[in-house]
């Protein structure tokens, strides 16, 4: 969809699905943008001490500067903040930031000129993406550091990615047609001021949460199924009576796909299975038939850290802000991402619930002692130098681990920088960068817990589970054989990895 930038509210999905960007021609859009810039241009010519315009940043703001020296300040601005480090974001990440500093500084309240929102439109239309370190941010101040690549690409200066290649800006603008930007007072700053890279990593790592999480809801169904559960505690009653919609609708979407599942049973016969077998306890592991209350904690999170993105998206979020209905200049602290850090943080507390769930039940899954019929670690073979999924488990648990390490809250690590005045920060990037890391580990355990429950859907046979499980089956078998006897599944767990992440296996 083409995403027009209008001043107005845009919704997260439009954010995520846009494909191509233009700015409005409504004239009242574009007359708010020029009246901004005009009164900011009004008070550096009255000789007014504007911060970060005709002073100097951060704790030197108390060097003042002539209105002369106004153009070049900008440009030192994002020269300095050169130093960014570590992997470069991926370029959805940076199509999003980019996307979302755009429409930040056309509220109105930036000071930035019409062409600034044209140049950025065009690097957007012709692909050229600045090659965004992934670190060297505290989140307060805004993204400065990794910002300032936007800056610096504008202005013909350090790399991109282009074509599919690292290229220098100035190569990239000149193949396309374009020429260096030259910034106006406080342009480069209105850029670099805000939290628009820690958001634009959450809205690409949002999109694969939920994929995963709706994966994940998928391998629980099959693993009803498999382990021969009792249904009984995903019955509507029990989560209308504790109704919180997250809970209510994992519930309603393990039963929708355990639709035609003949291996299950319910409340009705659960009292004949406890008398008749051994093998049936009166309820079902807490792994098992907690799920909804478990998962159902993920959704209503998710929701909420959605709210919290897309007003952060919608927010101006530099500074200075200026308000041309009073004609004042206003200094305050919207480039802090604290929202954004306590969203990264709370759905790393939600992922490491997950990962430590489908640990307890990929255990249960590959242990004859109580996977009811499923045999020692998945084996197809009687043989009994074959092995089966016994190393898969371990593997699935070690990346446990890994995840629920990465569960400390980054918020909580504030570090004092920039000469005391940066004295309490929010980590924002540092929170959405440790939410990468987690569902990139999630999803390659997802991957192994994937694989093993098609291997219990040979062993127990096709035919005997749901439609749903059947077609899922299906799916995963399209790329990954069964398991007769010992071989490497590295290549197997990397390609439905990929599909996961994909959407392909929801």
């Amino acid at each position: 969809m083409t995403l027009e930038i209008r001043g107005d509210h845009i919704p997260f999905e439009q954010v995520v699905s846009a494909q191509k960007i233009k700015l409005s021609k409504d004239n009242a859009f574009t007359q708010k943008i020029r009246s901004a810039q005009a009164l900011l241009l009004k008070e550096i010519e009255e000789g007014n001490p504007i911060y970060g315009v005709t002073t100097g940043y951060g704790d030197s703001g108390k060097n003042y500067l002539v209105c002369n020296d106004a153009d070049i300040l900008q440009v030192n601005l994002y020269r300095f903040h050169g130093c960014g480090i570590g992997d470069i974001l991926s370029s959805e990440e940076i199509l999003y930031t980019m996307i979302i500093r755009l429409i930040s500084i056309s509220k109105g309240h930036s000071g930035v000129s019409m062409e600034l929102l044209e140049a950025i439109v065009a690097l957007i239309e012709n692909g050229i993406y600045p090659a965004i370190p992934s670190k060297g941010s505290v989140g307060a101040s805004g993204d400065l550091t990794p910002l300032s690549y936007i800056a610096a690409t504008l202005a013909g200066e350090r790399e991109v990615l282009f074509k599919g290649k690292l290229t220098p800006s100035i190569e990239a603008l000149e193949m396309c047609g374009l020429k260096p930007y030259v910034f106006k007072p406080k342009e480069a700053l209105a850029i670099m001021n805000g939290t628009s890279v820690m958001t634009g990593i959450l809205v690409a790592q949002i999109k694969y949460f939920e994929r995963l999480l709706l994966s994940f809801e998928s391998f629980c169904a099959g693993l009803f199924e498999a382990m021969e559960a009792d249904t009984t505690a995903i019955e509507p009653f029990v989560h209308a009576i504790k109704p919180f919609s997250g809970q209510i609708q994992c519930a309603r979407n393990l039963k929708k796909k355990l639709e035609g599942a003949t291996l299950v049973h319910n409340r009705l016969s659960r009292y004949k299975n406890f008398f008749d077998s051994e093998n049936h306890n009166i309820q079902d592991r807490y792994s098992i038939r907690c799920i909804p209350q478990i998962l159902g904690v993920a959704w209503d999170n998710l929701e909420l850290a959605k709210k919290w993105i897309e007003t952060e998206i919608n927010s101006v979020s530099d500074n200075p802000l200026i308000n041309c209905e009073e004609n004042i200049i206003y200094t305050g602290c919207n480039f802090y991402g604290g929202y954004m850090a306590h969203a990264a943080d709370t759905l790393k507390i939600c992922l490491a619930n997950m990962a430590d769930l489908l640990d307890k039940q990929f255990a249960l899954l590959v242990d004859d002692k109580f996977n009811r019929g499923l045999g020692e670690n998945l084996k197809l073979s009687d043989k009994s130098y074959h092995h089966g999924f016994k190393a898969m488990q371990i593997s699935l648990s070690s990346l446990s681990a890994d995840v629920l390490m990465r569960m400390l809250p980054s918020s909580a690590f504030s570090r004092s920088t920039e000469s005391m005045n940066q004295d309490k920060v929010s980590m924002g990037t540092t929170g959405a960068l440790g939410l990468k890391g987690g569902i990139d580990e999630f999803a390659s355990m997802l991957s192994i817990a994937m694989l093993g429950i098609t291997q219990a859907v040979d062993i127990k046979g096709v035919d005997n589970f749901s439609p749903f499980t059947k077609t899922l089956y299906t799916k995963i078998r399209e790329t990954s054989e069964p398991l007769l006897e010992d071989r490497r599944l590295d290549n197997d767990i990397d390609t439905i990895k990929r599909r996961l992440l994909q959407g392909e296996l929801v």
